[in-house]
């Protein structure tokens, strides 16, 4: 078996029995990204020299007999709006395409503790504003399952990394399902963690009250063991929660017994492709037969989800991205002459179109005249939103949703970007309401394409749908099968 088709664990393992060392998972890792990076166009940057580098040490720490941790010497791939010290972190826009930051986000700096070895920057939509990673600056990211299709977004380049086995996990960020979506694109396991469990300080904003970043992984269990890595308080982000970290890899038990799986009224009825459907149905009953109880629930404002969240999203985005202005850093047009400008010139050409969408639509519902009529009763509802998913909790251990109402379509399928922003109608309600939610295999479809099932947990219960997650992966053999490049 080659080296790079390994899991976390699995390669944990090899490495504490001293079978393989960490420079020869990395060298595997290097040589898969040279053999098919050219079809897939999975990173921005990739960091060779100091990733070999940095397996160097955790093999002296294993020559030692030194303990290490679960994710010592794995190579990953971080979204590339995540910083990195001494690293390009671009969020794959020509505004910051030659930005270095001076110090690392502090899921970096966690995962540096554990000795993880960063392998590259991954691909995404500019300043993770897309569902298919076709926004980039750069490049388009392709599907490792079909080149032809996209691998969702807008942490596209970090599940097709994965997917393509270019590394053993990744880091995405989740503002609306930038992480499950294409985790169900590209047949993943994609975790968006509760709002404030793990710190956002170093993540380049877009839309500063619903980003959280999470991993995306080959399986649970490799969910679980990074979820333990980057989880917990931090002093330097004002969000971040001081509620305890549990050990996420006791919740991997095969076991639903007594488990109370809520479906809303209604989910799998609009814009859901047949053959998700089935899937979705067959996911829910395997559930029953493995002992869950199946829960007919209502969350009543969820069908005004999407509009809540491209209003508060926009919104926050046209503030977020304000501090571009050709002043402090990033891109600055050449040609001016007065600021203004310089002010206009700069936007002008450092931002995509998306960007500019989203920067004028949040403009215009935080306008005097548009305020009261669009944003605060976009907040209003946001309110209602989470208080229907606050009286399911009281009756239901998890929610089970499909994760996107298709599987992955075509490159330039989708330029209306009404149709586009679709894509994420069954995932912005966790974000709108702060819970975590998870994203597994759940079949596929005619194509040979991957379908993803999404749970939902309350506030801070990662446990839950870890377990009801492990449990549907041990008792399926969906996650065990690879696109063929």
């Amino acid at each position: 078996m080659e080296l790079y088709k390994l899991t976390i664990h699995e390669a944990n393992e090899l490495l504490r029995k001293k079978e393989i060392s960490a420079k020869q998972l990395t060298e595997s890792v290097l040589k898969r990204i040279e053999q098919v990076e050219d079809k897939i166009d999975a990173f921005n940057t990739i960091t060779a020299e100091k990733a070999l580098e940095e397996a160097e040490v955790v093999d002296k720490l294993i020559a030692q007999n030194e303990g290490i941790s679960s994710l010592a010497g794995i190579p990953m791939a971080v979204k590339d709006n995540i910083c990195t010290l001494d690293v390009k972190t671009t969020c794959s826009s020509n505004m910051l395409k030659d930005f270095i930051p001076p110090y690392d986000a502090t899921v970096i700096e966690r995962l540096k503790r554990e000795n993880a070895i960063l392998i590259g920057k991954a691909n995404m939509d500019e300043f993770a504003m897309g569902s298919s990673t076709e926004n980039s600056a750069f490049k388009k990211t392709k599907n490792p399952w079909d080149i032809e299709r996209v691998p969702g977004g807008s942490s596209g380049g970090s599940a097709a990394s994965v997917a393509a086995d270019q590394a053993i996990f990744s880091l995405g960020s989740d503002t609306g399902g930038s992480i499950r979506q294409p985790a169900s694109f590209c047949g993943l396991v994609g975790l968006k963690p509760t709002y404030g469990r793990v710190s956002r300080y170093g993540l380049i904003a877009l839309a500063s009250s619903l980003d959280v970043i999470g991993p995306i992984t080959k399986d649970v269990t490799d969910c679980a063991l990074v979820l333990n890595a980057v989880a917990g308080l931090d002093t330097k982000d004002v969000t971040s929660s001081s509620n305890p970290v549990d050990d996420y890899t006791t919740a991997l038990k095969d076991n639903v017994k007594g488990f109370k799986i809520g479906v809303p009224e209604g989910f799998l009825d609009n814009n859901l492709d047949d053959e998700v459907k089935n899937s979705i149905d067959k996911a829910i009953k395997l559930y029953e037969k493995l002992g869950a109880e199946i829960v007919d629930i209502k969350l009543p404002h969820a069908e005004y989800a999407l509009a809540v969240y491209y209003i508060i999203a926009c919104a926050e985005a046209s503030s977020s991205m304000a501090r571009y202005d050709g002043i402090r850093y990033g891109y600055r047009a050449e040609d001016y002459k007065t600021l203004e400008e310089l002010y206009k010139k700069t936007r002008s050409e450092g931002f995509g179109s998306e960007v500019k969408r989203r920067i004028m639509l949040g403009n215009f519902v935080i306008s005097a005249d548009y305020y009261d009529d669009y944003y605060l009763k976009a907040l209003k509802v946001r309110t209602l939103i989470k208080e229907d998913f606050v009286k399911a909790f009281e009756k239901v251990d998890v929610i089970l949703s499909p994760t996107s109402p298709t599987s992955a379509f075509k490159m330039g399928e989708k330029r209306d970007p009404m149709a586009m922003y679709l894509s994420d109608i069954y995932t912005v309600p966790a974000n709108l309401s702060g819970l975590p939610a998870i994203s597994l295999p759940c079949g596929f479809d005619s194509k040979g394409l991957p379908i993803g099932l999404q749970l939902i947990g309350d506030l801070f219960d990662e446990k839950k749908i870890l377990q009801a997650a492990y449990t549907f992966e041990q008792n399926t053999d969906y996650h065990i099968k690879k696109p063929i490049l």
